[in-house]
């Protein structure tokens, strides 16, 4: 018999980091089932009633006040798990010499105080108070990261306003990356110094971006995130407009490197003619094909051309993406039986999974998605459909850690899609650097050799990341090919191996869109 316990802590805020890094350490436990660290919103309390727990113990909570679930084998293993959480989120911290560590700040004005050369202020709230401290900050004279999202158009409209007339970056909403001074912010992958900028209207476009040139040869100097809605007509490229001035005045960039969904036409113009002065590359995410670029400015409608493209423009000679893929498609189409023919997309970045809807509705046709590129093709997907998910939609973390930061979120649909006849391949992403998980392939790679051993669908993975990340790309690369695992260099390279394997026609991967 299950145990299920909750333990509410009122008037007790901590941020979404702090939150899965005490989900993380009770779900390690042996023994126990499911548990969460949260802050009791609606939707949280909604989970907990969905798995089995009574709602009534917490009472009247609300969104400032943190609950620990766990639902375990006995009674002592709850009182352990809850134990570790608590330890996870609350234990005292120590400085470098090992002395206990100054309390937090309990405001920004206080964290201003004790580090007055701060210029950057990362704010991870709720979006109910995200836009209040992100005007405290331009307030400060700091720049913003607004890793937050759920912030209207009006509210992100009006920060980047005043942060354009003040001469302050508003990064944001729902930015997840930033390297600024060659300093990582939130989710971020360590790369060489160089001359090339990101500036992105994608978190995980951003990364593979910056990646893909680090790992090519060419360094980079700044990573600057958008926010996903920068580029749309109703924000103008507020943000985006403001970044290229500041990169062309900047003596350590030589080329921008523009990462985005398709923006609106007008606004891409007005970005990009705002970077005059520097070479420029744009990655338009599956851009129609008759977009007229400015004069001097290379465009691609994938990740892996805009970075090939950059690495040339910094004087590198990228590797052929698909060396040797084609024989390795056309043997492991050989192996699958005759009804194995779809493709599932089982994605943790969102910029990622919306390419693999461009590559495989090119080459396959119709994909079904919970983000779809036409909203007749969401979902539930009719019987026999090709389907690719992002995973790090508020559907599928309700409750439980963002994929990136624990692979155990994928693994249950990795099993279901396994265990499904018609299924030739399973595309996924794994995403190294800081924020995310310290060892993906210890935890997926087990599954994935269950799956090879079991005769199941070919799983393919692209592993976003460097070799200076805290995972190390190598170790990461080889472990997943140790467990029968197709590794691409690119995302794009994975999502059309996948098409190729499905269809059965190898020549497929190594196609150019």
């Amino acid at each position: 018999m299950s145990i299920h316990r909750i333990t509410l802590y009122t008037d007790t805020y901590v941020d979404s980091v702090v939150q899965l890094s005490g989900t993380r350490a009770m779900r390690g436990l042996d023994g126990v089932v499911w548990a969460s660290a949260a802050m009791a919103t609606p939707a949280n309390v909604e989970t907990l009633a969905a798995e089995g727990f009574d709602t009534s113990e917490i009472g009247n909570a609300g969104a400032n006040d943190l609950f620990v679930a766990v639902n375990a084998d006995s009674d002592e293993l709850a009182e352990a798990a809850r134990e570790a959480g608590e330890s996870a989120m609350f234990a005292p911290r120590t400085n470098a010499s090992g002395e206990a560590a100054e309390k937090p700040a309990r405001t920004m004005a206080q964290a201003i105080a004790r580090q007055p050369d701060t210029n950057v202020a990362v704010i991870s709230v709720p979006g109910d108070y995200a836009t209040l401290e992100a005007h405290k900050a331009l307030s400060a004279g700091l720049d913003v990261l607004l890793f937050s999202d759920n912030v209207s158009v009006e509210d992100e409209i009006a920060l980047k306003e005043r942060g354009n007339r003040i001469g302050r970056l508003i990064m944001g909403p729902g930015a997840g990356t930033a390297m600024l001074g060659h300093t990582c912010l939130a989710f971020a992958n360590v790369v060489k110094e160089g001359s090339i900028a990101v500036v992105a209207a994608a978190g995980t476009g951003a990364q593979e971006a910056a990646g893909l040139v680090d790992r090519w040869g060419a360094g980079v100097s700044h990573v600057i995130g958008l926010g996903g809605r920068d580029l749309t007509a109703k924000i103008g490229g507020l943000t985006a407009k403001q970044a290229m001035g500041r990169l062309v005045a900047d003596d350590a960039t030589e080329i921008i490197f523009l990462v985005s969904k398709p923006p609106n036409p007008q606004v891409a113009h007005e970005v990009l003619a705002a970077a005059k002065g520097k070479k420029v590359v744009a990655a338009l995410i599956g851009i129609d094909k008759d977009f007229e670029a400015p004069e001097g400015v290379i465009v691609t409608r994938t990740l892996e051309a805009g970075a090939i493209a950059a690495a040339k423009l910094a004087g590198q000679t990228p590797p052929d993406v698909t060396e040797g893929l084609v024989e390795q498609v056309r043997a492991i189409a050989e192996t699958l039986p005759a009804e194995r023919t779809l493709v599932r997309g089982l994605y943790s970045g969102g910029t990622l999974c919306y390419e693999s809807l461009v590559v495989l509705g090119e080459t396959l046709g119709d994909v079904y998605s919970n983000t779809p590129l036409d909203k007749s093709l969401g979902l539930p997907a009719p019987e026999g459909a090709h389907t690719s998910l992002d995973l790090g939609e508020e559907e599928y973390t309700k409750g439980r850690p963002h994929p990136m930061i624990d692979p155990e979120a994928r693994i249950e649909l990795l099993r279901e899609q396994a265990a499904d006849p018609k299924v030739a391949a399973i595309l996924m992403d794994v995403v190294l650097g800081y924020g995310s998980h310290e060892n993906p392939a210890g935890e997926l790679g087990p599954v994935f050799k269950e799956i090879r051993d079991a005769g199941g669908p070919q799983v393919i993975v692209y592993v976003l990341g460097t070799q200076q990340d805290p995972q190390g790309y190598d170790a990461q690369k080889k472990a997943f090919e140790e467990a029968g695992v197709l590794v691409t260099q690119t995302a794009q390279r994975a999502a059309l191996a996948a098409a190729a394997i499905a269809s059965r026609k190898p020549e497929i991967a190594a196609i150019s869109l």
